[in-house]
C-alpha cells in the first residue's frame, strides 16, 4: 500500500520562502519518483517539480526553476520542495504524488492522477503582497 503524507506550507509574505515535504511509505525500493503539483484558485492542476528517487533526476516548470528547488533524502523517504521569492500567483494548494512506473521525469509531472500510486492531502500556501 503505497502513501505519501505532505507537511510544510502556510502564510507567507511576497518574497518570502517555504519548504514543504513530502514523505512516502510503502516503497520497499528506491525505484520511484515524487513529483508536486499545485491547483491554484479557479485554476486547473500544474505540474511544479518531479525528482526520481533512486536516480535524482529532477524537472521542473520552466517558470519556476531558480525559484523552486526539490531535494530528496532517501534515507528519510522524503522529498522536500523549497520555494523562494515566493509572489501572489504561487497562492494554492500544493500537491505530492508518487510513482513507481514512468518514461520520463518530465512526464511525471504531466500525468493524470489516477496513473499515480499514491496522492497527498495537500498543503495551502498562501502568499500575500
Amino acid at each position: 500500500h503505497f502513501q505519501v503524507v505532505q507537511s510544510g506550507g502556510g502564510m507567507v509574505q511576497a518574497g518570502g520562502s517555504l519548504k514543504l515535504s513530502c514523505t512516502a511509505s510503502g516503497f520497499t525500493e528506491d525505484r520511484y519518483a515524487i513529483g508536486w503539483y499545485r491547483q491554484g484558485p479557479g485554476e486547473g492542476r500544474e505540474g511544479v517539480s518531479c525528482i526520481s528517487m533512486d536516480s535524482g533526476d529532477t524537472y521542473y516548470e520552466a517558470s519556476l526553476k531558480g525559484r523552486f528547488t526539490i531535494s530528496k533524502d532517501n534515507t528519510k523517504k522524503t522529498a522536500y520542495l523549497e520555494m523562494r521569492s515566493l509572489n501572489p500567483d504561487d497562492t494554492g494548494v500544493y500537491y505530492c504524488g508518487a510513482v513507481t512506473d514512468w518514461a520520463t521525469i518530465d512526464g511525471i509531472c504531466n500525468m493524470p492522477i489516477d496513473d499515480l500510486d499514491a496522492w497527498g492531502q495537500g498543503t495551502q500556501v498562501t502568499v500575500s503582497s
